[in-house]
């Protein structure tokens, strides 16, 4: 979709088009009948950005909610976009961090500016693409919200008057998805050199811990058990050195390494009565022992990210399972073992063996009433199988 289509379709003639679009997709319409329909009113370029935004905004409801439905977004920038729980996320910690101005150096089609301007922050933010700037500034404008956008270079902007900058660079190369850093657009030295103020910038999660710079804080969210995203804090703004944030139906939680002893603290043990199966964020943040400390456990194994303690606890950092028994590692007793049991109906879980669980169950060809779940991993550098239930 270029400029000029876009700024059409907010027209009064270009939202009626919007809106007969929805409601022809609403209506069960297919594509091509639905695109048939409004070429009778309009061209064949303006039925399809309309019918790309009605498409668009129910894909974009899991990341915006009940807001989507009067967003605008491009393929590539709503795939791009943060979640709106995470953006709030952050927009929050901004806030008490006392950032009463934000600019939004690569703004995109303006999910943070929306979630910075609902945190009560005064913002402002640039991009390079005139399209995505027109969309950052209708998505403010559809939903009530103040913020000012425009199209600039993010490398070239004078950001030093606001308390706080954010930036999302762009981690594609021609290739696609790209997890150099040097190929990042800004690139990596130019975040270098915004962390060395205030500053919140958006990396990807598999980020390698020596790559962030001294005196910033790693934070790794992960939304609904999924992680989402790492964020570099610096400035003011940096309380840790690494922190990991779980966001859920729940609520929020978050665990430090300051709440860490250490491995040599926590050390391995034995599998006890419980199973903890760390969330993502808390695995890539490198919190995994902290989360041992919490529930007054050890680790399995000194490579694996599987807790265990007599105890049960619930912690909105792990899941926990109750440890039923040990059943036979090798695949032949490991399903005859099964079999004894009933089971027809398995989920398997596994870290650190050589299994793909899909194969696995095809292969087990099991067929009884009873569901289990079995948890395969190495116990001191051991293959073993742990027949679980979640509590």
């Amino acid at each position: 979709m270029d400029l000029a289509t876009f700024q059409w379709l907010l027209t009064d003639d270009g939202q009626a088009l919007l809106a007969e679009a929805t409601a022809l997709v609403a209506g069960g319409a297919t594509p091509l009948a639905a695109g048939s329909a409004l070429r009778r009113t309009t061209t064949g370029e303006r039925a399809a950005a309309a019918l790309s935004q009605v498409e668009l905004r129910e894909r974009a409801a899991a990341k915006f909610g009940e807001s989507a439905a009067r967003m605008y977004f491009t393929p590539d920038a709503l795939e791009q976009a943060t979640r709106q729980r995470v953006a709030a996320h952050r927009a929050g910690r901004a806030a008490a961090f006392g950032a009463q101005t934000l600019v939004d150096l690569g703004c995109g089609i303006g999910g943070d500016l929306v979630a910075a301007a609902r945190a009560g922050i005064i913002c402002a933010g640039v991009d390079l693409d005139p399209v995505r700037v027109a969309i950052a500034a209708a998505n403010l404008a559809a939903l009530d919200l103040p913020g000012a956008v425009q199209v600039a270079d993010a490398t070239t902007v004078d950001h030093t008057g606001f308390d706080l900058a954010f930036a999302d660079p762009a981690r594609r190369s021609g290739a696609g998805r790209t997890f150099r850093v040097e190929d990042w657009t800004p690139p990596w030295t130019w975040v270098e050199g915004l962390l060395r103020r205030s500053a919140c910038v958006k990396v990807a999660p598999g980020i390698p811990h020596d790559l962030v710079p001294a005196g910033v804080e790693a934070e790794w969210v992960s939304d609904d058990g999924e992680v989402k995203e790492a964020a570099l804090w610096s400035g003011l703004t940096a309380t840790v050195a690494r922190r990991a944030t779980v966001i859920g139906d729940g609520g929020l939680a978050t665990i430090t390494d300051e709440e860490d002893p250490g491995a040599a603290e926590v050390g391995t043990r034995e599998v006890g009565g419980y199973l903890y199966e760390p969330d993502g964020a808390v695995i890539r943040a490198g919190l995994v022992t902290a989360v041992a400390a919490g529930v007054h456990g050890g680790l399995v194994d000194p490579r694996i990210a599987y807790v265990t303690g007599d105890e049960a606890f619930r912690s909105p950092f792990a899941r926990g399972y109750r440890v039923l028994e040990q059943l036979p590692y090798r695949e032949k007793q490991l399903k005859a073992a099964l079999r004894e049991r009933g089971v027809g109906r398995i989920t398997i879980k596994k870290r650190g063996v050589d299994v793909v669980p899909e194969q696995l169950r095809k292969r087990l060809a099991l067929t009884g009433d009873a569901e289990a779940t079995v948890v395969l991993t190495r116990v001191a550098g051991e293959g073993t199988a742990l027949l679980v239930e979640p509590f």
